[in-house]
């Protein structure tokens, strides 16, 4: 069993994770990426790390395979949003929903391919997870499932950060968020809204 810096669910291409992946670059950190171009440019960039593991497999709150829809990668410079590749889930409605005049998403761009879907659980077994740093999470919508899933009196997370604004479907917030919060601060977590998509909760007890 080891003990993780970083654990990031929802990883994308990795951009937005350097300063992240830097301030644990002495620890172990592991990276989890459904999307397929995504999970190669990881691949790519992260070869030489033998403290950087990849994961393709999707997360959620069951060992099961299915159905996995995103962005066709031809479609992201048509849609002219790089963000897109970015927006990955088990609900093809999901994608749709972020349609709007600027962002003319349609069934032709997206992508479906059947892979496996593991909890949080198997997927801290796959990797001998003893310990967690920091846990990030990022996965559209899918937070709620990933988060209700975990036992933490199980394993130790010191910090916990989570994008809230597809909680309760794409776009709303509600009694899943509320009851998410309530665990976290049950568990001896101080929640702290960093803005209004994301939330950082830190473990004070």
């Amino acid at each position: 069993m080891k003990d993780f810096g970083l654990i990031v669910i929802g990883a994308h291409f990795g951009v937005w994770l350097k300063d992240e992946i830097t301030k644990y670059k002495n620890k172990n950190i592991l990276l989890v990426e459904p999307v397929p171009y995504n999970y190669k440019i990881l691949k790519e960039e992260y070869k030489n790390f033998e403290n950087i593991k990849i994961c393709t497999n999707a997360i959620i709150d069951k060992n099961e395979t299915k159905n996995f829809f995103f962005v066709k990668e031809k479609s992201i410079h048509k849609l002219g949003k790089h963000w897109a590749s970015g927006i990955g889930s088990f609900d093809k409605q999901h994608i749709l929903n972020h349609r709007t005049k600027r962002f003319k998403v349609s069934d032709e761009d997206i992508e479906i391919k059947e892979i496996e879907f593991i909890t949080f659980d198997t997927l801290i077994k796959n990797y001998g997870v003893k310990s967690i740093e920091k846990l990030q999470i990022d996965v559209e919508g899918a937070e709620y499932k990933i988060l209700n899933s975990i036992d933490l009196s199980n394993i130790d997370i010191k910090e916990i950060f989570f994008e809230f604004k597809h909680f309760d479907g794409t776009f709303k917030e509600g009694p899943k968020l509320l009851e998410i919060k309530d665990k976290l601060t049950s568990s001896g977590y101080e929640i702290n809204n960093l803005d209004d998509e994301n939330i950082l909760a830190k473990k004070i007890i």
